[in-house]
């Protein structure tokens, strides 16, 4: 799949993302429906409404590549993926059923283990980001595709990563210090790779958390707009891995 297949296939799914969006917040609006999940977490009739409108779009256009998403069971048991869609509905759940911003809705499109191709929404932010290969990440900023460098803003003696906890565990402390991280700011959800990818922050570490369709929309937006991202020993960062774990991460600039 070379890059302008992925082109095509990115942007047609812009418009049905930002009218998931639109949903998503309709419904919340009028009141969720919610309920605890077997692992504890908690899930929305907006969850079950925005994958239902993501995954029919995504069988459309390519009907050939299976679909993991978060909220379904469907190829969930599929030993060794190597060309599918790692779909995360709604991560950020629990800021999108109390009211909060910093819900989003991904799609990542895999091709032989590794991210080809990205798309995240964060609805009440109104802030939409893709990508779809090598310096080809963008935000929509007033209707325009504004072109996303990670490097940017990067301020040497002034650099700041995102957390996902207020409190960091020693081991990604002892990384902050040798990547001289001045300060960090707790975000929760995949807006952290992009707020990473624009060049508002400049990096993000974590021990071993979550699951790949966390993550695999931001990955391909991040290293597109041509950020690094390994695990604590430096080594790739490969999906379709067994129950779909994810593996340490650090993201950072190329230029830190």
């Amino acid at each position: 799949m070379n890059n302008m297949d992925k082109k095509e296939i990115v942007e047609s799914l812009i418009d049905t993302f930002l009218y998931a969006g639109k949903v998503c917040l309709e419904l919340r609006d009028k009141g969720l429906i919610k309920k605890i999940k077997s692992d504890n977490t908690p899930v929305s009739n907006g969850d079950l409404e925005v994958n239902k409108i993501v995954t029919e779009k995504i069988k459309e256009i390519t009907p050939h590549l299976p679909i993991v998403s978060e909220e379904t069971a469907d190829n969930k048991s599929i030993n060794d993926l190597k060309d599918f869609w790692l779909v995360d509905p709604i991560d950020g759940t629990y800021d999108y059923i109390n009211n909060l911003e910093e819900f989003t809705i991904n799609a990542g499109l895999i091709i032989n283990k590794k991210p080809a191709a990205g798309l995240i929404y964060a609805p009440s932010k109104k802030r939409m980001f893709y990508s779809y290969g090598e310096n080809n990440a963008y935000e929509i900023v007033n209707d325009k595709k504004i072109q996303l460098d990670c490097s940017k803003n990067l301020k040497k003696d002034e650099i700041k990563f995102v957390s996902y906890s207020n409190k960091i565990k020693p081991e990604i402390e002892q990384i902050h210090k040798k990547l001289n991280v001045k300060k960090f700011v707790r975000m929760k959800s995949s807006l952290k790779f992009c707020v990473i990818a624009t060049g508002e922050f400049d990096g993000y570490v974590a021990e071993p958390r979550a699951c790949e369709w966390d993550i695999a929309a931001g990955h391909a937006i991040f290293k597109h707009a041509g950020g690094i991202i390994t695990d604590f020993e430096g080594n790739e960062i490969t999906y379709g891995k067994k129950n779909f774990k994810n593996q340490s991460l650090i993201l950072k600039s190329k230029n830190i």
